[in-house]
Order: structure tokens, then C-alpha cells, then sequence
């Protein structure tokens, strides 16, 4: 079966931001005989070499390399018919809309992007030129995820009156995002932001609804000097783990020099522009790229369906997954998906194994736990649904979003999948990041924030 999408997407493509997202894109661009990567985008020469050896070392053309004032100019030279962004999430306007008035296809990872302003020139964009764009919301496509999708819309648990949503980031994983520029909130967002690509998009599409109502609270609970020596786990503090002392006794500190692929992508380009993967979760707020975003979060929103969400999202978990419940008119169906039972410290986990996980998407978690459904009936027995778990990339998500997107490899037929039926496009990606915008600006105000107000039209 050959969806609509196959025909629409691929071709000549370049990527644009070279950070390791990059590489499944280009790992699946290259399997795929009907596309191909035929320039990238980065101003890091070090970081753009480490994906042109990649594409030799699989057997594809090195390409040219240009710089982010070059966009234009990298469009047309090299008949550019798709691009993929991959850059900082900040940044993703900056090449979604000249692309969309240059008649480019667009596929950007999640989230679309990090503000208001920049969401409502996206949507301006899209509205000026007739064109779409495709939001890489890869969480669509784990099976798991399609089979919650399907009992709902079948109508197995009646009307969806209210949900229950609890996010746990480990202390590996979850602590990766105050390591690395996702700790600014003028780069990433936040939180809120950054994981409306896969939490809050998961419910609108579950729930086949818009949100209208958001108010929230949220702290630096954990991270950062102070809640490191209030807790306990600081003693003396450090900017980053690399030629650190006391990074060598931080169960938190990342040791690049653990992964080649780090080690290629990050410590040998600090050179050129000198940014530090490896900077200190519990570094003080005076330093110079201060933690300025929230590892604990919790969330009420309203659907225009009626239905309202409890959301929870805590990025300091020992363990690594998440509950979601929801109550229906004739039952309750509740998903539990344990990506990792625990984690041990990188020192000792990933000792002659590389990061063992650290770069979510890469691959499955160490210490895999459960993952069920179940649907409890109004006057019935609970049952657990049977379920097709995947413990590859996003829970076999990244490769069937590849499958879809980009075509089926040779001798593979697309796996179409539920979520194709519905692909994510510029209003998805407006309506995931709504409810994370008016999130921040709750926390801000302590006051409920109405979709409506953001200005980003009809969502």
C-alpha cells in the first residue's frame, strides 16, 4: 500500500542542523532508492564533516556543505526538492518559511517551533503560500500508541470525559536536557514546549480534539546548585563534566569521551563555536548558561470536546516511562509503558558501552520494564488488550515514520499504519504547541491562559 504521503515527500533533500537527530533522517533517506541527501546546512565545519563521513560510510555522495546564510542559495544550486530541519528548536523559522515561499517541501522535528511569534509567521507562511509543512511527530507511529488510538475511536470506553497523563524522565535521560542548550528556555522553550512534540500532540490526536483552556505550575525543583546542595547531591560545583575533578564523582556528569559519536559531534567542534554538551545540571545561577527552565510540571487543560487532562511531567524520575488514563462514558482504559525499571549512574552503566541510551531515539533503554493496556468496562472484568511492543527508536516510532514518509525500502511495503491516515501538519503542530506556550505564560502569571488569546487563529 502506497500512501499519498510516499508520492509527496523525498526526492533531493537537505538537512538542515547536523546535531544527532540528523542522523536517523539521513540513515533513512539513504536506504530509500527514490530519495537522497544532496546538501546540509551547519555552521559547525567539524559537525557537517562528521555526516558527510557518515553518508560515505554508507555508501553515499559526500555533499556540499553551506552556511545558514547561504539557505537560499543552497535551495536553488542544488535543486533542493525537500528539506529536513534538525537545528536548534529556536531556529526552525528561520528556514520553514523561505522554504515554503521558494515551493520546498518541509519536514521539521518537534516541536514546529518555541514562541508565539514564531508559530503565527509559520501559519502566516503556510496561509500566504498555499503550501503545508509535516511536523515529524514520531510518537504517532508507535504501535502501542495506534492501538490506544483505535479503542478510542471505536468507541470501546464511550465518550472520553477526562484524562490522567504522568511523564517520567530519568535521572539520565531527563537530566540530559539541563546538560545540553535545551536548559535555556530562549533556545528550547522549555519543557512545555519541547515535549508538546510527543506528549500533548499524542492526546489532541487521541482525543481527536483541540485544547482551549490551559493553566499550569512549574519549578526548578531538582536541578541547578542550590536544590543540588539542598538535596544532597552537591558538594562542590563545576561548569561542565570535561577536564573535571568533581565531575569524576557526579553520578549527573556526562562523560563524552565514554561515546565516539559524541566525542565526533560535540567535543571535537567545541572549537569552532564553543558550545559544551556536557555542562553540569547542578551549575550555579550565576553561571554563564544558567539553567532557566522547569524539571517539574504540572498542567490542567481543557478540549473543546469537554474532556479535561491532568498532566504531570517530572524529569528527575529513577525510572524512565509513562501512565495515561483515560475516563470514559462506558469504562476507563489505562496505558502503562516502562521504558526503563532504573538507571545506574553513567560511570558504571555504560562502562565499555558507549552512552547506553543517553541520546533518547537511538535506540531501547537499558533495564526494559512492561508496557500493557487495559480496558476496564462499566459491569465487566478488566481485560488487557494485546499489544505489539517495539523496543526500537521511540518504540519502533522513528522506523515506521521513516516507512512513511520517505517510502518503504526495497523489497518492504509502507507501513501505513493508523497514524498515516492522519499525518501531522502545520495546525497539529500549532495545536501541540499551544498548550505548551500557554503553559509557560500560566507559570508566569499563575492565572488560566485561553487558547484563543495566543493569536494563532482557529486550532
Amino acid at each position: 500500500m502506497t500512501s499519498t504521503v510516499d508520492r509527496s515527500l523525498g526526492g533531493r533533500v537537505a538537512i538542515v542542523g547536523t546535531g544527532s537527530r540528523a542522523a536517523m533522517f539521513i540513515r533513512g533517506i539513504v536506504e530509500r532508492p527514490t530519495s537522497s541527501v544532496v546538501a546540509i546546512l551547519e555552521p559547525n565545519s567539524v559537525r557537517a564533516k562528521y555526516y558527510n563521513n557518515l553518508l560515505d560510510s554508507l555508501g553515499a555522495p559526500r555533499v556540499p556543505t553551506y552556511q545558514p546564510e547561504q539557505f537560499k542559495e543552497m535551495l536553488e544550486k542544488e535543486r533542493v526538492e525537500t528539506i529536513v530541519v534538525t537545528c536548534v528548536d529556536a531556529l526552525h523559522h528561520l528556514y520553514i518559511i523561505p522554504a515554503l515561499e521558494a515551493g520546498v517541501r518541509v519536514l521539521t522535528e518537534k516541536p514546529m517551533t518555541t514562541d508565539v511569534n514564531k508559530c503565527r509567521a509559520i501559519l502566516e507562511a503556510v496561509e500566504r503560500t498555499g503550501r503545508h509543512l509535516t511536523v515529524t511527530f514520531n510518537y504517532r507511529y508507535n504501535p502501542v500508541h495506534e492501538l490506544v488510538k483505535r479503542t478510542i475511536a471505536e468507541g470501546k470506553i464511550g465518550q472520553v470525559l477526562s484524562v490522567h497523563f504522568e511523564w517520567l524522565l530519568d535521572t539520565v535521560h531527563g537530566a540530559d536536557y539541563f546538560r545540553r542548550w535545551h536548559r535555556l528556555k530562549s533556545s528550547s522553550g522549555g519543557l512545555m514546549v519541547h515535549k508538546s512534540g510527543h506528549h500533548f500532540d499524542l492526546v489532541n490526536w487521541w482525543l481527536d480534539s483541540s485544547p482551549v483552556t490551559v493553566a499550569g505550575m512549574g519549578r526548578l525543583a531538582f536541578y541547578g546548585e542550590e536544590n543540588g546542595r539542598k538535596h544532597g547531591w552537591v558538594k562542590e560545583s563545576y561548569e561542565r563534566a570535561r577536564g573535571s575533578e568533581v565531575a569524576k564523582s557526579d553520578p549527573f556528569s556526562l562523560r563524552m569521551e565514554d561515546d565516539e559519536t559524541l566525542v565526533q559531534l560535540y567535543a571535537n567542534a567545541e572549537g569552532e563555536d564553543g558550545y559544551h554538551r556536557d555542562q553540569s545540571v547542578f551549575a550555579a545561577s550565576n553561571s554563564k548558561n544558567a539553567i532557566t527552565i522547569e524539571d517539574d510540571m504540572s498542567l490542567l487543560v481543557r478540549y473543546r470536546s469537554g474532556a479535561t487532562m491532568t498532566y504531570h511531567l517530572t524529569a528527575y524520575s529513577p525510572w524512565e516511562g509513562y501512565r495515561v488514563m483515560f475516563n470514559g462514558s462506558k469504562g476507563r482504559l489505562e496505558l502503562h509503558v516502562c521504558e526503563s525499571e532504573y538507571r545506574l549512574p553513567s560511570t558504571v552503566e555504560n562502562k565499555g558501552d558507549g552512552i547506553g541510551g543517553l541520546i533518547h531515539g537511538k535506540g531501547s533503554l537499558p533495564n526494559i520494564g512492561e508496557t500493557k493496556v487495559t480496558i476496564h468496562p462499566l459491569w465487566e472484568k478488566p481485560r488487557e488488550l494485546e499489544v505489539q511492543v517495539d523496543h526500537g527508536a521511540h518504540g519502533g516510532g522513528d522506523r515506521r515514520m521513516l516507512s512513511v514518509l520517505f517510502g518503504a525500502k526495497v523489497g518492504e511495503v509502507v507501513n501505513s499504519g493508523d497514524a498515516s491516515k492522519q499525518g501531522a501538519d502545520e495546525r497539529d503542530g500549532a495545536r501541540a504547541l499551544a498548550i505548551g506556550l500557554a503553559a509557560n505564560e500560566s507559570f508566569q502569571t499563575g492565572k488560566f491562559v485561553e487558547i484563543s488569546a495566543l493569536g494563532l487563529g482557529e486550532l
